[in-house]
């Protein structure tokens, strides 16, 4: 039974009263301090402070209320963790996984970081994918971990929730800080399966919006005809930012037969949406808009007769009427472009590039990019050849658009100033991937290393051996050169996370400290001595990495991570 007391209530009602209860008085009084607010007088001890004895009252009324507890009806247990028949994990790659979530470097890219240990956060994310490729499913015993470093880290999700599995979902549902994992999960327990109609319709009804985008996902993974009449089921009750999501989700899988539905699309009352039906439908060369924007492209580029049919001239839209609006051409510029500039652009990045060649008079790629453009038309019409390029990935007009690698960085064909570099990366990326290497490897023989940062980050990982190569010899003459270290620092971190594990051996004799120019930076050799040996140990590592992974034992040796006898500090391995 608990005594009660009546008091004032100064918030209240002139006159009126509450109840109150000794242990609320205690907080009362601990909040406001008790030179304010003085403790009830039949809870002062005699002969104590007033603050002893408040600490005293506290403690008896604490045992007070606890013995009191009554207790509460068991909650139903929950269902068991679903099964999960991936293979185990081998016991070596378990211990390297332990101590890879459990590593708290803060540094990410080996940007500024000093010391010769390798950077385990770093090597997180390329653990992970090798552990999917493999098959293998999560320790139970790491899933809290490895839940709570997703959590932290966004890009470690969608590699950690499939090594998670279902089992991972399952734990999910029991920790508010793990929410994430539940929004988006793809291919887990929380998803129907596809083959499941009933499910399938439940989910895409009432789910969330992130299940519901995952859920689409997953159905046109097996089936691009169900995916859609899932989508048009609801179409038109879709709010819009929530249609332009679902049609984004066509990107995957993208073929012919779903022009009917972004055809109809195309009359969508949101821009945004019509704009991304008409993206999409210019990425299919076949389609009724291609043909469109192809007619209409071909009246504004064309060969000038009256230069002996060498030279190309350009006509640019004088309008951008309604028929052009409903294929997606916006009409009103960003600041500081021409109206009819911007529209000759989007018909021409719209337009299927395999109308070119019959239009400028039988040339191949090569031969239309070298072609000189009249009233200086040439930077827009080789900008836009460039953007249909990248969205049809067309691999023989993106290598005639990047030109030669050892042309300037600053004046490829379709590229201008400070955009050029990150326009060729998207270039580059629709090339096959030793195609891909073997030009950012010659770009960098012949400009260095300092403008090829985003190019590298478009390349196949490990590394092919040429690009590989180039690398490493552009480090060392940077190096010889007496050049900043730091400014490297970049390129490096990418090499640890990139090169071939295999170069390690060959790389042995740059780990030496040399001596300094009398024009380098202070303390420049130390730290590229310091910065090679962190690149070996961390190539040998990630070799160890993939032994243990496939079941093999780990490489060891002196100077490697995993050699007892070596210390290298608190990640030594």
């Amino acid at each position: 039974m608990t005594d009660t007391t009546r008091t004032i209530d100064p918030a209240g009602p002139t006159g009126t009263t509450r109840v109150t209860t000794p242990w609320e008085g205690l907080v009362t009084s601990a909040l406001l301090g008790t030179e304010r607010r003085t403790p009830p007088a039949e809870i002062l001890t005699p002969g104590k402070e007033a603050p002893v004895a408040l600490l005293d009252a506290a403690a008896l009324h604490t045992v007070r209320r606890r013995a009191g507890l009554l207790p509460a009806r068991a909650a139903d247990r929950p269902e068991p963790a679903p099964h999960d028949g991936r293979a185990p994990l081998p016991e070596a790659a378990g211990r390297r996984l332990t101590q890879l979530l459990a590593d708290r470097t803060t540094s990410s890219g080996g940007g500024g970081r000093r010391g010769a240990a390798p950077d385990l956060t770093e090597l997180l994310p390329q653990w992970l994918a090798a552990a999917n490729e493999h098959g293998y499913r999560a320790p139970a015993a790491v899933l809290p971990a490895l839940l709570d470093a997703a959590r932290a880290r966004t890009d470690l999700r969608p590699q950690a929730l499939t090594f998670a599995g279902p089992r991972g979902l399952w734990l999910a549902r029991f920790n508010p800080e793990w929410k994430f994992a539940l929004r988006g999960a793809s291919g887990g327990a929380l998803l129907p399966d596809p083959q499941d109609g009933n499910a399938v319709r439940l989910l895409w009804e009432e789910g969330l919006f992130a299940e519901r985008v995952a859920l689409l996902a997953a159905v046109r993974a097996q089936d691009a005809e169900a995916s859609r009449a899932l989508l048009a089921s609801t179409w038109y009750t879709e709010r819009a930012e929530d249609r332009l999501m679902f049609l984004d989700s066509l990107r995957t899988g993208l073929s012919g037969t779903d022009e009917p539905f972004l055809e109809r699309a195309l009359s969508d009352r949101s821009r945004n949406v019509r704009h991304t039906a008409a993206e999409l439908l210019s990425a299919l060369p076949g389609s009724a808009l291609a043909g469109r924007m192809a007619a209409r492209a071909a009246t504004c580029v064309s060969m000038d007769r009256t230069g002996g049919g060498q030279v190309v001239t350009v006509e640019a839209p004088h309008e951008c009427d309604a028929d052009m609006q409903r294929d997606g051409v916006v009409p009103a510029p960003p600041a500081g472009r021409g109206e009819r500039s911007w529209w000759l652009g989007q018909l021409v990045e719209a337009a299927p590039l395999a109308i070119w060649p019959a239009r400028l008079g039988g040339r191949t790629p090569e031969e239309i990019v070298a072609l000189p453009v009249l009233d200086d038309w040439a930077d827009e019409l080789h900008a836009a050849w460039c953007r249909a390029a990248v969205r049809q990935r067309d691999a023989r007009w993106s290598t005639a658009l990047l030109g030669a690698p050892a042309a300037s960085p600053a004046a490829g064909p379709g590229t201008s100033g400070t955009s050029s570099l990150a326009e060729r990366a998207k270039l580059l990326a629709t090339l096959p991937p030793a195609e891909r290497a073997s030009w950012v490897a010659s770009f960098i023989a012949a400009h260095g290393l300092s403008e090829a940062f985003q190019l590298l980050g478009v390349c196949a990982v490990p590394w092919a051996e040429p690009l590989g190569r180039a690398v490493v010899d552009a480090l060392d003459i940077a190096r010889d050169a007496g050049s900043y270290p730091w400014s490297f620092s970049g390129v490096m971190g990418l090499a640890e996370r990139c090169l071939d594990p295999a170069e390690a051996s060959r790389l042995e004799l740059l780990t030496a400290t040399q001596d300094e120019p009398e024009d380098a930076s202070p303390g420049a050799g130390g730290y590229w001595s310091e910065a090679f040996r962190r690149l070996v140990s961390t190539l040998r590592l990630r070799a160890s990495m993939l032994a243990e992974l496939d079941g093999r034992t780990a490489l060891t040796g002196p100077g490697h991570p995993d050699d007892p006898d070596q210390s290298t500090g608190p990640t030594a391995l």
